[in-house]
């Protein structure tokens, strides 16, 4: 067995140079948590358009302490279901669970700003890497973690008990929180959520924080972090950019079938003021979730090779077809919401103001709604009800 405490400290001290680490508690926690033992019964690693499977026990043990402590998300199920030592070939198939990236797990957790005696909930335990490292800083009576698959987290719980953490464990739907170790002093989710769950204002104290990746896209996500008031509202910022698998409940369905009878009786065409490709970069796309929160954007080729772009709200029945002509685009929508022109409003809006960063985007939370806001105007403020 290799002695992964050089790993440790390398770790440690990449993430200090990289300034994510700045809490000496935390450097201690990132030095003594073997990350490997977060991984059995193994990863999968991207080969081509398929995942190559790697064990601990198919492994040699110098190649394997380089992949635990490898800069890098690993994968460690696919499909809701399958393991690495399931199979011995590489396959196809969608990643459910992974071990984020140490550079991630670690800039979330030092936001937190956490104190001795805090209680903390986690939603979305994973593999428990996160939840030994705080386990380890505050004591395993004080972090109590939620996943929703059995499997995953009975893996998370047996990789606790090796490292010697008997924590609050609990297999469920961490949309609802855990109210029976309510109230928490921090609330932290490593899953992307729609819109953060009233149900964890609530399970949170006065002056607590909750941090949780907001939005329902791969990308164009934001790590929204906020305060508790007094009066069971919260309200913060986002403050950076940030990417996790959808919580499972919210995983959207990719829009199936033939996508030309979709958009075949559009109610409008016209020339877009916008070209729709700028949704492939990163704050316009998180801009166009806030003002659409319901609508995905799809790619797809027709059979001469062409590239289709559309974009879809299957909740309110609308779309938005766009085809390019040169450098031009036309967008033909149908439904009864004009998608794009709700969608191309705010990004004119937010350029206008002069393509401001993520980070300025504030939120506010409510039993009833969330609302999210850049400056003053009004073309950039969204209010997302709560039905």
């Amino acid at each position: 067995m290799t002695d992964t405490a050089p790993h440790r400290r390398a770790l440690a001290a990449r993430l200090t140079t990289a300034g994510v680490l700045t809490t000496p508690a935390w450097r201690a926690a990132v030095q003594a948590i073997p990350r490997e033992n977060f991984l059995n019964p193994g990863v999968f690693l991207p080969d081509g358009s398929r995942w190559r499977p790697v064990t601990a026990t198919g492994s040699d043990p110098a190649e394997w302490a380089e992949i635990a402590y490898s800069d890098e998300s690993l994968t460690t199920q696919l499909d809701g279901h399958l393991t690495a030592d399931q199979t011995a070939e590489p396959v196809a198939g969608y990643p459910t669970s992974s071990s984020t990236t140490p550079v991630t797990v670690l800039d979330m957790i030092e936001r937190l700003e956490v104190q001795d005696g805090h209680q903390v909930l986690e939603i979305g335990t994973g593999t428990g890497y996160s939840s030994a490292l705080m386990c380890h800083r505050l004591g395993e009576d004080n972090v109590t973690t939620v996943e929703v698959d059995p499997g995953v987290a009975a893996r998370a719980d047996a990789a606790l008990e090796t490292t010697g953490f008997s924590t609050w464990t609990v297999t469920g739907d961490g949309l609802l929180g855990h109210p029976r170790r309510a109230p928490y002093d921090r609330v932290i989710a490593t899953c992307a959520v729609s819109r953060i769950p009233y149900t964890w204002i609530r399970q949170t104290r006065p002056g607590g924080i909750v941090l949780a990746t907001v939005g329902s896209w791969g990308y164009g996500t934001g790590l929204a972090k906020v305060v508790v008031s007094d009066h069971g509202t919260a309200e913060g910022r986002i403050v950076d950019r940030s990417s996790f698998m959808q919580a499972r409940s919210q995983a959207v369905v990719p829009i199936a079938g033939d996508l030309s009878a979709r958009t075949a009786y559009p109610d409008s065409e016209r020339p877009a003021k916008v070209r729709p490709t700028i949704l492939g970069e990163w704050m316009p796309a998180f801009i166009a979730q806030l003002a659409a929160p319901g609508a995905q954007l799809v790619r797809a080729r027709a059979d001469d090779g062409e590239q289709l772009l559309y974009v879809f709200d299957p909740a309110r029945e609308s779309f938005a077809e766009f085809i390019a002509e040169g450098e031009a685009w036309t967008v033909r929508q149908g439904g009864p919401v004009a998608l794009w022109d709700v969608i191309e409003r705010a990004l004119l809006a937010w350029k206008d103001a002069g393509s401001p960063d993520i980070t300025t985007v504030q939120v506010r939370i409510t039993e009833r709604a969330h609302t999210y806001w850049i400056g003053d105007n009004p073309e950039l403020r969204w209010e997302h009800r709560i039905v």
